[in-house]
């Protein structure tokens, strides 16, 4: 019913930039919160970064004033910009939205496939 389609992860030497997209589709009725998680080989899921409805953000410490999360109600789209870009930001990316489908009352959270990472030299 409900799909989340992450692109644009790939290799990129440290110090780059790279910006993943996420889109939503199926039968919507409104999203609250998109979020951007990662996990990193041998690490528990960690939450990056995530946008209220009405364009709150909050980040993890450690890509704060790197990264920016941001998001375009009208495509259902939420976006990752991610620089100066480190080794350690290596993970795969997972795209996360809590929302609710047409005609149902309450909402649920969704996930996307996850798109890899890499950040090396």
């Amino acid at each position: 019913q409900v799909q989340l389609v992450e692109s644009g992860g790939g290799l990129v030497p440290p110090g780059g930039s790279l910006r993943l997209s996420c889109a939503a589709s199926g039968s919507i009725g409104s999203i609250n919160d998109m979020a951007w998680y990662r996990q990193a080989p041998g690490k528990q899921r960690e939450l990056v970064a995530v946008i209220s409805s009405d364009g709150r953000t909050h980040y993890a410490a450690s890509v704060e004033g790197r990264f920016t999360i941001s998001r375009d109600n009208a495509k259902n789209t939420v976006y990752l910009q991610m620089s100066s870009l480190k080794p350690e930001d290596t993970a795969i990316y997972y795209c996360n939205a809590d929302l609710s489908l047409r005609f149902y009352l309450g909402s649920s959270p969704y996930w996307g496939q996850g798109t890899q990472v890499t950040v090396s030299s």
